[in-house]
């Protein structure tokens, strides 16, 4: 495909003089052609494109010409209402909360503050959230959504962490849309695992799924000192227990999650989660599951079994799905439990609760 950009000149004494000492001709340069191969968007054989190159390469040019409506903006929020608030009103909590966490924003303290008090990363998730509940409304189901400026306003480590989340929410069908990201940035390639890549630095297409990079955490022993790094990311309370016994999972060197065990009460041989916080910018690549998994391994060669108790959904459905964790109980708000060691936790009445127990891995 071909593009012609045009620019309007404005005349003036200072525009003359600019052209005069520098020799720009206004008429030749307030046109540019755009030349690029077109992907193949109209197939059903894709869930996620990548357009990528340098700044000025004319991608957000392209973008708005091959998706339209679909070519999407960071949008503003309002500024006195909580960020769940700022969703169209057809969607339900759930749903809502549902997109935040597919794009590995799942911390309910965050979710009902404003929008103009969160970090960079947590903003660039909710925009990102936003324009995919597109697919959520009625009718808007496989529909194109392409995203601007996809990880141009946040760190890297949040970019892998937003693009590797956001691609497990498409191919799962958690997002039910087809997404393309619009960007600058070559590194979140590897981590989108695009279906195609148009590149404008060549202006060519290729069709490839790249390999998500292994990500290696070390979990290690650690103590009541790092909790204060992750105590306000706790959607529950933020205390700790003096007889907790802390571990601390880190990427690369740096602290990514943490989890407290305590001793399950009245039952010897037993260990529960007690804290399982992931930090903002490594949430949606399943890292806290993996670190209370790791702390159940290590519980199971001590001959202890370890429970883990919770509402978050994330954390629920992962235990649900997985081989490694067994449902020992399930309580809500007109739910009658059965027998079990778990005990209620105070507070835990108005909320679905469920009870997991660690499975060791196989020898």
């Amino acid at each position: 495909m071909q593009l012609t950009l045009s620019s309007p000149i404005f005349d003036s004494f200072r525009v003359q003089q600019v052209a005069g000492i520098f020799d720009v001709s206004l008429e030749e340069k307030n046109q540019l052609i755009l030349e690029a191969e077109r992907p193949e968007i109209e197939s059903e054989d894709w869930k996620i494109g990548l357009i990528v190159g340098p700044s000025g390469s004319g991608k957000t040019t392209v973008a708005r010409e091959l998706f339209g409506a679909d070519f999407h903006e960071s949008a503003s929020w309002p500024e006195d209402r909580a960020v769940v608030d700022g969703f169209e009103p057809e969607l339900s909590t759930r749903e809502i909360t549902e997109l935040l966490t597919s794009v590995g924003f799942s911390s309910p303290p965050g979710w009902v503050k404003p929008y103009g008090v969160l970090s960079n990363g947590e903003k660039f998730r909710c925009d990102l959230a936003r324009a995919l509940s597109l697919a959520k409304l009625p009718g808007g189901e496989n529909r194109i959504i392409a995203f601007d400026e996809f990880t141009s306003v946040v760190d890297r480590t949040v970019a892998k962490c937003a693009s590797a989340a956001l691609m497990k929410g498409v191919r799962q069908g958690t997002i039910p849309a087809r997404f393309v990201a619009v960007t600058c940035h070559y590194d979140v390639a590897e981590w989108l695992e695009p279906d195609w890549i148009l590149d404008m630095a060549t202006g060519k297409v290729s069709r490839r799924r790249l390999r998500r990079p292994e990500i290696r955490l070390e979990v290690r022993r650690t103590t009541r000192n790092v909790w204060p790094l992750f105590a306000r990311h706790h959607y529950l309370s933020s205390d700790l227990a003096l007889s907790a016994r802390c571990y601390l999972a880190t990427w690369d060197g740096t602290p990514a999650a943490f989890c407290a065990v305590m001793p399950l009460i009245s039952r010897k041989e037993r260990r529960r989660i007690s804290r399982l916080v992931t930090l903002p910018d490594f949430q949606g690549l399943g890292i806290g599951m993996k670190l209370a998994e790791a702390v159940g391994e290590i519980h199971h060669e001590m001959g202890l079994r370890l429970n883990i108790t919770g509402s978050h959904p994330a954390v629920i459905a992962h235990c649900r799905k997985s081989s490694r964790w067994r449902t020992v109980t399930v309580r809500g708000a007109t739910s009658s439990p059965k027998k079990s060691a778990i005990p209620r936790y105070r507070g835990s009445g108005s909320r679905i609760v469920v009870s997991f127990e660690y499975l060791p891995m196989d020898p």
